[in-house]
């Protein structure tokens, strides 16, 4: 394949990249032999050097030029022709599906002459003139960026009179005529295609679901075919299977004498894919053999758009369509059945994220007040917010909102992502609001017909809601509710928990099928961050086999803290000691509860990490209660003697400061107190039969010197406790010096593990608690990040210290073990980076344990590293 231009015949599914996805599937049907109008498309090379000079690339329109007398040949048509038109129509086609690029433009080449001749051959005025003005309308809109507010309501005026008001229209707005040469139209579309791939809400959508700005997108030419040419046409959106609930059948809508875009912009309500063989028996029954062919040829769910002219049925496009997560892992599960994808390849069509979304809470329907009204459930999920009725509140709220329009269109995009779920009162499940809230797993209802919206409020029978009240959508049955309604655990979360079965339940066995899989070849463990033994038996529920991070400063808060007071006001060596004294028992308790949940499986126990000061009182508050004091003459007691002491220990910059391996060293006894207190657990427990493996972790150390003090500290303890079994001491990698100077640090550390939230903060130079409210907005909307760094980890700078970390340390140490336990161990996307970094598990919220476990054997199927394609 050369040049620029395209035939549908030239193509296949597995072009992309080169033809877009609509073009490469509209060249999969052809080539299948399916009704497909014949066409062209103009490659996405032809994009990017558009884009790159900001003027056509040389040879493109003559390229264009001849594809098209190809077309016209094919048809006996010439394109304008001013007696029997040949008609085009223009769409963008990027590599992904891409909510905010460049609407389709419909019945290009007609003008004020050839629409006489539209009207003659079809014996149709109406059907002429009415597209004609369509035409004007959407050349206007997206080629000339015209507001569609500027051409009205669209009044029951005829369509005639309505093509003389939208030229005025176009001419006021953009100050030209509209263009009547037909080849002018067609390069001015192909124009702004290209240009659309830059479009603020394209670029939005790009950064948020982290797409490369540079593919570019294709342009798809297609000879006309028309839905509007009366009741034995019209024009529908079908699945082939629920893309809602992924159960088999036959899904979508259908809309009589409509064209284009009518179905899923919503602007009318549509009758069900099943009515349409009431209708129309044989279009009905060709369409259900095509949607079988299609999904075995594709061995997924397809999404299908498709026009009946005067009986005549027509394919405009195919894909796999969009799911939402339930139907994602039932599909899977499914097709696995059928023999059509193996298990890996089942990994591959669900996601963590996916996962993720299932196991976020729903409504307690016994507690739910009666409903407002119902919709169609058409993104699952429970959402609760304050209404707001555009896209600009939405994106600009403080809290949680419910975005509430007729029917969403690409504009609507910001509004979308930044509410937590959408009510149109127009559409289906294949409407803009359903496809786009599916895709980005918000909480969606459509076509709640009762509502009647106004500027700032919508009323459904005598009740109006107002903006900013609060109100209740659940996405998994369409029901609207005034307030707020309570919520419960996913059923999901139960099975997790073992509280649900997996029986009969179409979901829950296709999880518990794909998870098995998934655990069956990872190679990356999966252990859990927890402080106590409630935490790690739940943890364990969850498919935990071990606990990466258990914080032992959290067990010095509530009742403790006057404990930790007393060894920070310790004036003497023996009122230090008395303070350890009685923090050793209550420390040993604790972990021996942890040993007990995890028995058999590891548990790495981080010895104290934060400041003390942490534990006293705010300088703030002391200062306030000493000058309480002092203003009524008082002795400010015990309060003046904490706010000496706060004033001593404050560090302009504590992250940075006396904390972590630095405590063990300067404060005499408080790490050597830690050490004894998992020793003697860990006896307790082999006395009583179990068998314990606890680890003990040194945080922030940043030089080999510092371990190696507080190992020697820590194995003369160990040693002097009887019965205690082996326990490996090793070290938290977050300082970027650590990273560096791995190779040094292993010949004193038994293990590594990552603290990737310090890692994050030290390497890019910022405290996540200054810095994600200051600038991080500002930040994602440029582009700087693609996410936060603090929630998907930045491989290029962080990743890269993990990777030299387990390189080196592992030269110097093989058979070093290396996990992480900051909070990216949770993240889908980082899992699969610590699986490429050759590390040997993740740590994460227990949680946050079945995502993980899942992006543990995706990734392995990824790498092709599961020696497993089994069935």
């Amino acid at each position: 394949m050369s040049g620029y231009v395209y035939d549908f015949g030239d193509g296949n599914k597995d072009l992309k990249d080169l033809l877009g996805g609509k073009g490469a599937n509209l060249a999969e049907m052809t080539r299948m032999g399916l009704p497909v109008p014949p066409g062209f498309i103009i490659s996405t090379e032809a994009c990017r050097a558009y884009l790159r000079s900001g003027a056509m690339p040389a040879g493109l329109l003559s390229e264009v030029e001849e594809h098209l007398q190809a077309l016209e040949a094919g048809l006996g048509k010439r394109f304008g022709d001013q007696k029997d038109p040949l008609l085009l129509s223009v769409r963008s086609g990027a590599a992904f599906s891409m909510p905010g690029m460049m609407e389709t433009i419909l019945d290009i080449g007609l003008n004020d002459r050839s629409v006489t001749g539209l009207a003659q051959q079809s014996g149709d005025e109406r059907f002429a003139w009415d597209s004609y003005r369509r035409l004007i309308q959407m050349f206007g809109r997206t080629v000339f960026d015209i507001p569609a507010e500027a051409f009205g309501s669209e009044p029951g005026d005829e369509p005639r009179d309505l093509v003389e008001t939208y030229k005025k229209v176009f001419e006021t707005q953009t100050g030209q005529v509209f263009p009547q040469a037909p080849h002018e139209q067609l390069f001015l579309a192909i124009g702004a295609v290209f240009r659309s791939w830059n479009a603020e809400r394209a670029v939005l959508y790009r950064r948020r679901e982290r797409i490369p700005q540079d593919l570019g997108t294709a342009v798809n030419v297609m000879a006309m075919v028309f839905g509007n040419r009366g009741d034995d046409s019209g024009t529908g959106v079908a699945f082939t299977r629920d893309p809602a609930t992924g159960r088999r059948g036959s899904y979508g809508d259908y809309l009589r004498n409509a064209q284009g875009e009518d179905v899923v912009a919503g602007i009318r309500n549509t009758m069900s894919l099943g009515e349409l063989a009431d209708v129309d028996s044989v279009s009905y029954a060709q369409l259900l053999s095509i949607m079988e062919r299609l999904e075995q040829r594709y061995r997924d769910l397809c999404d299908i758009e498709f026009t009946i002219e005067h009986g005549k049925l027509w394919m405009l496009q195919t894909r796999v369509g969009k799911r939402t997560p339930a139907a994602a892992f039932v599909i899977a599960a499914q097709l696995v059945e059928e023999g059509a994808i193996t298990l890996d390849e089942a990994l591959r069509r669900v996601t963590g994220e996916q996962l993720a979304q299932l196991m976020f809470p729903s409504f307690d329907e016994s507690a739910a007040p009666e409903p407002l009204t119902t919709g169609v459930p058409a993104s699952p999920g429970a959402a609760v917010g304050a209404l707001v009725f555009d896209s600009a509140a939405a994106a600009a709220a403080d809290g949680p909102v419910i975005l509430v329009r007729r029917e969403t269109n690409p504009d609507d995009l910001p509004g979308m992502i930044a509410a937590q779920g959408v009510l149109t009162a127009r559409g289906g499940k294949t409407s803009h609001a359903a496809v786009v809230a599916r895709g980005m797993g918000k909480t969606c209802v459509c076509g709640a017909e009762e509502i009647r919206i106004g500027p700032d409020s919508f009323t459904v029978g005598d009740r109006t809601v107002r903006a900013g009240e609060v109100i209740s959508i659940d996405g998994a049955n369409g029901r609207v509710y005034p307030g707020p309604v309570p919520v419960h655990a996913s059923e999901v979360v139960r099975y997790f928990e073992g509280e649900a079965s997996a029986y009969g339940d179409p979901l829950l066995s296709a999880i518990e099928r794909l998870m098995t899989h998934a655990d069956h070849v990872a190679r990356l463990g999966v252990h859990a961050n927890a402080d106590t033994g409630a935490d790690a038996a739940r943890a364990r529920r969850f498919g935990a086999t071990g606990v990466g991070l258990c914080r032992t400063e959290h067990m010095f808060l509530g009742d403790r803290r006057v404990l930790v007071e007393r060894l920070i006001l310790a004036g003497t060596e023996a009122e230090r000691d008395d303070a350890l004294a009685a923090l050793l028992p209550l420390q040993r308790a604790d972990f021996e509860q942890l040993l007990t949940a995890m028995d058999g499986l590891p548990v790495t126990i981080r010895l104290i990490d934060p400041p003390l000061h942490e534990f006293l009182p705010p300088l703030a508050e002391l200062t306030a209660r000493v000058a309480r004091a002092e203003a009524l003459g008082e002795d400010a007691g015990h309060a003046g003697v904490l706010l000496n002491a706060v004033r001593r220990m404050h560090e302009s910059n504590p992250m940075l400061g006396l904390r972590g391996v630095r405590l063990g060293l300067v404060i005499p006894g408080l790490f050597a107190m830690q050490v004894r207190a998992v020793a003697q657990a860990a006896a307790a427990r082999v006395a009583a039969g179990g068998d314990p493996r606890p680890e003990i972790m040194v945080p922030l150390v940043g030089t080999v010197q510092e371990l190696e003090i507080v190992r020697a500290e820590a194995e003369s303890v160990l040693a002097s406790v009887p019965g205690a079994p082996p326990i490996r001491i090793g070290t938290m990698i977050e300082v970027p010096r650590a990273a560096l100077t791995a190779g040094q640090i292993a010949a004193a550390a038994d293990f590594f593990s990552f603290g990737t939230n310090d890692l994050t903060q030290m390497t890019w130079g910022f405290s996540r608690d200054d810095v994600e409210g200051a600038f991080f907005g500002r930040y994602l909307e440029l582009g700087v990040f693609a996410s936060s760094p603090f929630e998907t980890l930045d491989r290029d700078g962080v990743g890269e210290l993990v990777r030299i970390a387990v390189e080196r340390g592992r030269a110097a140490r093989p058979g070093l073990t290396a996990g992480v336990c900051g909070e990216h161990g949770g993240d889908p996307a980082s899992v699969r980076f610590f699986h490429d970094a050759g590390l040997d598990y993740v740590s994460c919220s227990p949680f946050r344990v079945p995502v993980a476990r899942l992006e543990a054997g995706r990734a392995a199927v990824a790498a092709g590293t599961t020696g497993s394609d089994s069935r």
